[in-house]
């Protein structure tokens, strides 16, 4: 069973910077992408970034010139890099992994809160 491990989340002040990290550990590691979705009190989750197995990436409007996601050498850690970070960015970031068979799975949730 493939689990999720996120990291990186915490308190930073606005336009200040975060890393978050998403590992995917186990014995077996299929997928077709990864990446975060995002969820604030009282909205809808959203897609921050997502990565697929062949390297195209689609980034959330909201996110887009600010934040960036990459890959280990090793394909099953992701990175989410935050730069210039505003408050409506506090929410609970999510590693999301969808496998081959169009499944979801998701990390524990990281809390990123920007204020000062």
């Amino acid at each position: 069973q493939v689990q999720l491990e996120e990291s990186g989340g915490g308190l930073v002040q606005p336009g200040g910077s975060l890393r978050l990290s998403c590992t995917a550990s186990g014995s077996v590691f299929d997928f077709v992408s990864m990446g975060w979705y995002r969820q604030a009190p009282g909205k809808d989750r959203e897609l921050v970034a997502r990565m697929t197995r062949g390297n195209s990436i689609d980034y959330g409007d909201s996110v887009k010139g600010r934040f960036t996601i990459s890959r280990a050498d090793t394909r099953n850690t992701v990175y989410l890099q935050m730069n210039s970070l505003k408050p409506e960015d506090t929410a609970v970031y999510y590693c999301n992994l969808r496998t081959v068979r169009n499944l979801d799975l998701w990390g524990q949730g990281a809390l990123v809160t920007v204020s000062s």
